[in-house]
């Protein structure tokens, strides 16, 4: 019963592990996984800088340390994220409650909505910041740990764009009822109720039987004779 209830199968089905790897969405999910990796692991390693003037460290982009805490916020948080709904995928099979079912879908759509809309904010804020970053020994030395975090929001984007369809994709798809429908049906399609009788309106006088007491009566009967009087 694949497809009764927000897109995944009766409660308690057995999961397949092959065809569940293969599921656009579980790519997906792996897919923001590893991009949200690529942009705040740079940034933690590389992204902070020596300046020209003294030990002291400055993020590569711009000078501006809320650019990179922005960055690395945001990859940990989809990283985390990615792995939270990567379970929830795995155990949504066992939700036998339609309503909770509900919520889960609502959750994966509000979350991947607004996380698409964090990654569009990121990679504007990170392009814009790295314009303005001037050249310097510490630039050359991060660049391309800057250029890897821009590229991989940009990834990061799409990616989430599509879990965000998806998701919406199940919540339309909400609960098919045809299915139950189809299973009462079936169970009394061989049942087959009793009907009323129904006659012709012209009854044979074989069902019939003689009226009692219509016997021809004998007005004479043997060895009586009338009294004359």
């Amino acid at each position: 019963m694949e497809g009764a209830s927000f897109g995944a199968g009766r409660a308690g089905a057995a999961l397949d592990p092959v065809r569940f790897a293969r599921r656009p969405q579980t790519l997906l999910r792996l897919a923001s996984w590893v991009f949200s990796i690529a942009v705040f692991g740079p940034i933690v390693n590389e992204g902070y800088v020596n300046t020209d003037s003294g030990p002291e460290l400055r993020c590569v982009f711009n000078g501006n340390a809320g650019a990179c805490r922005f960055g690395v916020a945001l990859g940990l948080g989809a990283f985390l994220a990615c792995a939270a709904f990567l379970l929830l995928d795995l155990r949504f099979q066992q939700i036998s409650s339609v309503r909770d079912r509900r919520r889960a879908v609502l959750l994966d759509l509000g979350f991947s909505g607004l996380w698409s809309f964090l990654w569009f904010v990121g990679f504007c804020f990170l392009t814009n910041q790295w314009q303005r970053t001037a050249p310097g020994p510490g630039t050359l030395q991060a660049g391309d740990a800057a250029r890897a975090a821009i590229a991989f929001s940009f990834f990061s984007i799409l990616s989430w764009v599509a879990l965000t369809v998806k998701a919406l994709q199940r919540f339309r798809l909400g609960t098919d009822m045809s299915l139950f429908a189809t299973e009462q049906l079936g169970a009394g399609a061989g049942q087959a109720y009793p009907g009323y009788p129904v006659g012709s309106g012209v009854e044979g006088t074989e069902t019939y039987q003689s009226p009692p007491f219509t016997e021809t009566l004998d007005t004479s009967p043997k060895g009586y004779q009338v009294p004359a009087y």
